[in-house]
């Protein structure tokens, strides 16, 4: 009876081979190694060394020869470039003369005491700042990714949260002294002090990207109380929530009631400077026959100006927002919540 023919394993590749080098390491190495990542990519790897755990030697050995391959192709150049540049500087110039220079020509860093919150979930962060003055509570908000900001609003005392939110939308350059108080909050230790570079967070789209993520019962509450205090901020707020592109997001029915609303000049004008995909959406909720004459029409119009074809899809948008206020229409959503 014929010798049955040995498989290959499949090559492991991405997190898998990662996964099979890291458990080559001891504890302390791979410890330097997880590190230097980002939290999703711990998590991704955590996740990549259980299903690797049994491993055959064949696929550990694929996983090398792919490393040292990759490797070939890169240098060490990068690799303790600081360390290096500071050392070369210093033995050139003595330590005085260095550290003027180096002052000048090193890109910006802070400490990582502030990469802190991608490891802390919503809950640990209010926690952390909740019997904070406002401004920290934005300041720490502008530096979370938006998802996050918005649950931790939430979680924060409802009476603070329009202050928040008006906060981070007129958020400017926050000086490094500031931040180094928030590092000292997260630390709950001493912070030393440093001049330098403000850092930019926050701003209205900032504020709408926050907004975008929170239940629809605290969007309205919190948009209202803006408009109390500061009508344009507020405006501008909504006006970053949902733009032009954001209807590609609506069910094909609700589009179309809209569509029927809206001043077929108007529309030319707006498609004008649609991308195409929205474009066959809005046509594909229309009649065939309406639908051809404003491609025709776009088609036939001399170029318009950019401020003209703003100003239309800001009228659309207008109308939009209307009829989702009187429930007629529904924007899409955020999960099970309409804007």
């Amino acid at each position: 009876m014929p010798e049955a023919a040995s498989v290959t394993p499949a090559a492991l590749k991405g997190s898998a081979a990662a996964a099979v080098l890291l458990m080559l390491f001891n504890e302390d190495e791979a410890a330097q190694i997880l590190s230097r990542l980002e939290p999703d990519e711990v998590r991704q790897l955590g996740n990549a060394m259980y299903d690797v755990a049994d491993v055959e030697v064949d696929e550990v050995n694929q996983a090398l020869d792919h490393f040292v391959s990759k490797a070939k192709k890169r240098t060490t150049i990068g690799y303790g470039a600081t360390q290096h540049i500071r050392g070369a500087m210093t033995k050139a110039l003595g330590e005085e003369r260095a550290e003027t220079i180096l002052a000048r020509i090193t890109p910006p860093t802070r400490s990582t005491q502030l990469e802190m919150l991608k490891w802390m979930d919503a809950k640990e962060i209010a926690s952390l700042i909740e019997a904070e003055h406002p401004q920290i509570m934005a300041i720490v908000l502008a530096h979370l990714e938006a998802p996050v900001a918005a649950d931790v609003l939430q979680l924060l005392p409802a009476e603070y949260q329009e202050e928040i939110v008006y906060r981070i939308a007129t958020l400017g350059p926050v000086s490094n002294e500031a931040l180094d108080d928030l590092e000292q909050l997260l630390m709950r230790g001493p912070a030393t002090k440093k001049q330098g570079a403000a850092s930019q967070r926050g701003g209205t789209i900032e504020a709408a990207a926050i907004m975008n993520n929170v239940r629809k019962d605290n969007e309205q509450r919190i948009i209202k109380a803006l408009a109390k205090r500061d009508k344009m901020i507020a405006q501008t707020i909504e006006e970053e929530m949902f733009v032009f592109d954001n209807l590609i997001d609506m069910d094909d029915k609700n589009l179309g009631t809209l569509m029927r609303t809206v001043d077929s000049q108007v529309l030319v004008v707006a498609l004008k400077g649609a991308n195409e995909v929205l474009k066959a959406k809005i046509f594909a909720c229309m009649s065939a026959r309406a639908a051809q004459a404003i491609a025709d029409e776009i088609e036939e119009r001399s170029p318009i100006r950019l401020a003209e074809v703003i100003d239309a899809q800001k009228l659309i948008i207008g109308t939009a927002r209307r009829m989702a206020d009187a429930g007629t229409i529904m924007l899409g959503g955020k999960g099970n919540d309409f804007v």
